[in-house]
């Protein structure tokens, strides 16, 4: 018998979370604004997710973790989630995917 997590499937669920979650500012949820940076899950299910905020001073700087963490601690095959913050690289419009300036009426 496999021992071996399928890390592909449960990324697909965390990336499926992240999209339920949205910048209160932009109407767009912050996997599309290109807010997550990496997750990373080991064999323990323990999910480590590296995001940024569209500013350091972002009104949602305390919340916005907090939100994405208990959101992916939520799903079932989760064991622990952590999310670290960081503003390298800071955040530019470039990292939003098409279908966010789509929505946003920038393309």
């Amino acid at each position: 018998m496999s021992t071996e997590i399928d890390t592909a499937e449960l990324g697909e669920k965390i990336v499926k979370v992240l999209k339920s979650i949205y910048d209160p500012e932009i109407p767009v949820d912050i996997y599309e604004l290109g807010l997550i940076y990496d997750v990373f899950v080991n064999e323990d299910y323990e999910v480590k997710i590296l995001m940024t905020l569209t500013t350091p001073n972002c009104p949602v700087a305390e919340t916005l973790p907090l939100e994405v963490e208990e959101k992916v601690k939520s799903l079932d095959m989760v064991k622990d989630a952590e999310v670290e913050i960081t503003f390298d690289p800071p955040w530019s419009q470039d990292l939003m995917s098409e279908e966010a300036k789509l929505e946003l009426g920038m393309l």
